[in-house]
């Protein structure tokens, strides 16, 4: 049987030349060469070319095999092109929308575990719930996507769309570790002095946060407001403030300068779970999100007290 890669060393040895030109250009050795040469006359039985001591001379057999074998090969080359791009649509693709902490600390050992077609198939949409929403639906870009909310305030969604639960994730509070400990168990008094790190007042985050340190009769000392969880946690480290901060927002890895202690005063958590257009549940979007929360179960719990 013919074999593509002798008719591609054919045409090189045509085009060159000779034997070790064309050996050089296709990363062969000259012995190679020679021996698939000598193949591709033993298969067709024709004489390609008048061997010397010092030179090859191509017959018009070569030259005229060459000219049929660059429809051959250009066949061929369209053959796999065609297979590879019915390998590509076989693969659903999912576009999946994910808020920043969870692309920072659950994406990296979710995209270890899935198998690499579905991989490729993932396209990803970082950006805050609120923002992601509007694409969400029967006419948005995004199949599912990964968001949070804090009690029942904030982040509202259309009936339309079928809610996954994934896990609840409390918060702890995050404290610079140039600051002195207080004893453990942390009791509501050794907090209501310290400057903090909160929310930007307006936001469902914040209102909570709020009620919280309401409840505990905390007027608390604002040092900043943010949003923003990595520049919050680069606060606390040169010491501006403490803050409250969701556990697994943190299992990534707690920056230097940084501890966390477990208040049970602060009693504060954000539920974690998938929205999916009921249209666009499909055995692989459910697959997704299964994967997603055996990630979240294996999440290193980091803290420091």
């Amino acid at each position: 049987m013919l074999r593509p890669e002798h008719l591609v060393t054919l045409r090189e040895v045509l085009r060159l030349g000779s034997f070790a030109q064309a050996a050089n250009r296709l990363g062969y050795t000259s012995s190679a060469v020679s021996q698939q040469m000598s193949a591709l006359e033993r298969e067709i039985g024709v004489t390609l070319f008048h061997r010397s001591a010092r030179s090859i001379v191509p017959t018009e057999a070569a030259h005229t095999l060459a000219r049929h074998s660059t429809v051959v090969l250009t066949e061929i080359d369209r053959l796999v092109a065609a297979a590879e791009q019915a390998r590509n649509q076989s693969a659903e693709v999912i576009r999946l929308g994910l808020f920043p902490s969870f692309a920072t600390w659950a994406l990296p050992p979710l995209l270890q575990r899935m198998d690499p077609a579905a991989r490729d198939g993932l396209r990803l949409t970082v950006g805050e719930p609120s923002s992601l929403l509007g694409q969400l639906g029967a006419t948005g870009d995004l199949d599912a996507m990964i968001v949070y909310q804090v009690g029942q305030s904030g982040l509202s969604w259309p009936s339309s769309l079928r809610r996954h639960w994934l896990a609840e994730d409390p918060f702890v509070v995050a404290y610079p570790e140039q600051w002195p400990a207080p004893p453990s168990p942390y009791t509501i008094e050794q907090f209501l002095d310290l400057p903090w790190i909160l929310n930007v007042p307006g936001t469902g985050d914040a209102a909570m946060t709020d009620a919280v340190f309401s409840r505990m009769g905390m007027r608390p000392r604002v040092a900043a407001y943010c949003d923003d969880l990595q520049a919050t946690l680069g606060m606390v480290a040169i010491g501006l403030g403490a803050a409250p901060v969701p556990r697994l927002g943190v299992s990534a890895g707690i920056p230097d300068g940084v501890i966390t202690l477990q208040a049970p005063w602060l009693n504060l958590s954000r539920s974690i779970f998938a929205l999916v257009p009921a249209e666009r549940e499909t055995p692989a979007v459910t697959g997704l999100l299964q994967a997603i929360e055996e990630v979240m179960k294996d999440a290193p719990v980091r803290h420091s007290a």
